[in-house]
């Protein structure tokens, strides 16, 4: 086992600020994730610079977040009116502003780079070669799993990113990758070295994600404490698939009402987000047009202390996603003792224990899902028992783990540069990366 370990790493999180509130805007998992593993490798004594793209003019230069860990704000581009599709033309300056804080510090500040996202990962490509550090990155999503699976109405993602990524994944000194699933999919649609792909598993606070009272939790958020409720948490937008849930959800709420049997309710929590921001009130409008406005709740996205008791108020969680890396969601619900409900689709295969902790559902058609409600809601005794291995299901997921798996991967990226730091003569760290990626592009299917 490798004692290598880093002092201080630089977390780059270009496109979205861990500070942000997830649920809305391009902020979600990804955020979760960032923060999460930046608090635990602050508590294991390693210092930690996030660096992420200012977007108002109140973001301080630098925020001490928490012990151990700085948000350094960089500003690139205007601060407000850009989304992620306006963000390469940004990378030059946000890049210029990541060396500079580098070159304020003694030489050797920074032991290695964790990059996040396609975007991070270009700009964390550069800082390498000009640092002389290895280079760790997690992709979160991939282009072009996303174009394979497209929702309707969904825009593909542009090729630029595609071939963004392909330069990320051929530089990176490792890769890591949420499940076996995603591994795969890095080696098969982007020429990936499996020597150089780590699995590493995100997972949940199981303080906070706890099982809690239902009828406390119900009247906190003024949901009828009767009723069968089916929640959805994420971003809306086409990807994550909400409207699939309410269509199916329909014919069982208008079948309820014609027989008086527990009502069915749909709460919807979180802010429109990507795609979704060209239609802000489609929700809304298609919750009127299928006849459930009544039984349709929407809450903006919730803190964590406050998400907690949204997940606790549920009978199920619907995670119907049509791609999805890994989805912390289902892990949070499972851990408050709450059953999933969710798309087979990326790692909810893994996030979600099939016939134990809740259901998986191949597809998104609406009478498959349609089904697939009824059936865990007509078996109030199974959904029970279903939601007590939720949560012994959770606690294999808990970001003390991930960081572990994230500490090792570090230690097997800074053995492997330190053993190939053999410059050639005359020829620059940045020349070199580009005669690497000139020879591994031609492998690399477009």
């Amino acid at each position: 086992m490798s004692s290598s370990r880093p002092r201080r790493i630089a977390l780059i999180s270009v496109h979205t600020s861990p500070l942000a509130q997830p649920g809305t805007g391009d902020a979600g998992g990804m955020n979760v994730y960032v923060w999460q593993t930046a608090q635990c490798l602050a508590r294991r004594g390693v210092k930690v610079e996030i660096f992420t793209r200012a977007t108002s003019s109140a973001d301080a230069p630098t925020v001490a977040a928490a012990d151990g860990i700085t948000v350094r704000h960089i500003v690139a581009g205007p601060f407000e009116g850009l989304d992620k599709r306006d963000l390469p033309a940004q990378l030059c300056a946000f890049t210029a502003g990541v060396l500079r804080a580098e070159a304020m510090q003694r030489p050797g500040y920074y032991d290695l780079i964790h990059s996040h996202y396609w975007l991070s990962g270009q700009v964390g490509w550069l800082a390498r070669e000009r640092w002389g550090v290895p280079l760790v990155h997690t992709a979160h999503t991939l282009a072009a799993v996303k174009n394979a699976a497209l929702a309707k109405g969904d825009a593909a993602e542009p090729r630029l990113r595609v071939i963004g990524e392909q330069q990320v994944v051929a530089e990176a000194d490792r890769l890591v990758a949420n499940t076996d699933t995603e591994r795969n999919e890095l080696i098969t649609m982007y020429d990936a070295d499996p020597g150089r792909i780590d699995i590493v598993t995100p997972g949940a606070d199981l303080d906070c994600y706890t099982p809690g009272s239902r009828s406390d939790a119900r009247a906190e958020l003024g949901l009828p404490e009767e009723a069968s409720i089916v929640t959805f948490v994420g971003r809306i937008q086409p990807l994550k698939a909400p409207d699939v849930l309410l269509s199916a959800a329909a014919p069982l709420i208008e079948r309820q009402r014609a027989t008086g049997r527990r009502p069915v309710h749909v709460l919807i929590v979180g802010g429109p987000s990507g795609s979704g921001l060209d239609r802000p009130t489609a929700l809304i409008d298609l919750a009127a047009e299928l006849g459930i406005s009544d039984a349709v709740t929407f809450l903006p996205p919730q803190p964590a202390t406050r998400l907690a008791q949204v997940y606790r108020s549920s009978d199920l969680v619907a995670v119907p996603s049509y791609s999805e890396s890994f989805g912390l969601v289902a892990i949070e619900a499972q851990a408050c003792g709450v059953p999933v409900l969710a798309a087979h689709v990326g790692g909810l295969g893994v996030a979600v224990a099939d016939g134990r902790s809740g259901m998986l559902v191949d597809g998104h058609l609406i009478g498959d899902w349609t089904t697939a409600l009824e059936k865990m809601l007509s078996s109030p005794g199974q959904l029970n028992a279903m939601g007590r291995r939720a949560r012994e299901h959770a606690e294999q997921f808990s970001w003390e783990h991930t960081t572990d798996a994230l500490l090792a991967s570090y230690a097997r990226a800074m053995d492997s540069f330190a053993g190939n730091r053999v410059p050639a003569v005359g020829v620059t760290p940045l020349v070199r990366a580009t005669r690497r990626w000139g020879r591994r592009r031609a492998r690399m299917p477009l």
